[in-house]
């Protein structure tokens, strides 16, 4: 065979193999399918909030508590406030440098009944309207501008009282088992300044955390599932958290992982983030 004729049929031969070991199979260089690509999601990362104004000496107390019959079967509950060395509605020193979401109404009360969302407090009184026949476990505490608990002694009250069939309330003895009572992130943060480090916090009551007593904080979102074991009482930011909806799950537990008994020892949240409004 003529050698002009031999390598007509070998580059034919090649050119069938290359369509065979191709077909069904497109690609086209600096297409959009190369560039398209959803960013990589970067882990959850968890840091000490530093810094914050002390406010050794600031003190919150329920001053006086009233309730009247509400209908026929509920009953308003009145609070009144006294706050000492700290000024509400300020804005707290260090809020610009938080780079958090931070209340443009200033430094509050945080007013948390039966482990609930909490209500922001600028003015120090609250009412509530609770059924007959029911009980309850109140915790106010004050807050930064930017929502992180006054952790000092005295800076927190708690009250537990039910309302009997009447509608009267009864005060009832003072818990004395560990609490942990949920505060932090809650509702819907929009935009990068609100999302970009967002305020973890809690408030515990008669125990101090420690490797016998400690938080279980499970944290789920899109792509995140996270459990850690908290020692310490302190406020937290978490990094990187995905849009949508998370939500953080509070157990106190012994040094063994065993949930400790008693009112108030487990709570869970949900809460939405967003890059822009709406909220989706």
């Amino acid at each position: 065979m003529p050698t002009t004729q031999k390598l007509f049929l070998a580059a034919l031969s090649a050119s069938l193999l290359f369509t065979a070991c191709n077909s069904g199979e497109t690609k086209t260089e600096g297409t959009a399918a190369d560039t398209t690509a959803a960013p990589k999601k970067l882990p959850l990362e968890v840091a000490d909030v530093t810094g914050s104004p002390e406010f050794a000496d600031a003190q919150l107390n329920i001053a006086t508590i009233q309730s009247d019959l509400q209908g026929k079967d509920s009953a308003k509950v009145s609070f009144a406030f006294s706050v000492k060395n700290y000024e509400l509605k300020n804005q707290t020193s260090d809020a610009a440098g938080k780079m958090c979401n931070n209340s443009d109404k200033g430094q509050h009360i945080h007013f948390i009944l039966d482990n609930k969302p909490y209500v922001a407090l600028y003015e120090p009184k609250a009412e509530v309207v609770v059924p007959k026949n029911t009980e309850h476990y109140l915790l106010v505490f004050l807050s930064r501008s930017y929502h992180e608990s006054i952790k000092s002694p005295g800076a927190a009250a708690i009250y537990h009282f039910k309302i009997d069939g009447k509608g009267k309330l009864q005060k009832m003895d003072e818990p004395k088992t560990p609490m942990v009572f949920y505060s932090r992130p809650k509702g819907d943060y929009v935009g990068k300044a609100n999302t970009d480090n967002l305020l973890f916090d809690f408030y515990v009551w008669n125990t101090r955390l420690s490797d016998s007593v400690m938080v279980k904080a499970k944290i789920k979102g899109d792509g995140v599932d996270t459990t850690m074991d908290i020692n310490t009482w302190k406020a937290m930011f978490l990094k990187n958290m995905p849009m949508g909806k998370s939500s953080i799950k509070l157990t106190l537990v012994d040094k063994n992982g065993k949930k400790i008994e008693g009112p108030e020892t487990e709570v869970s949240r949900e809460f939405n983030l967003a890059k822009d409004e709406p909220m989706k």
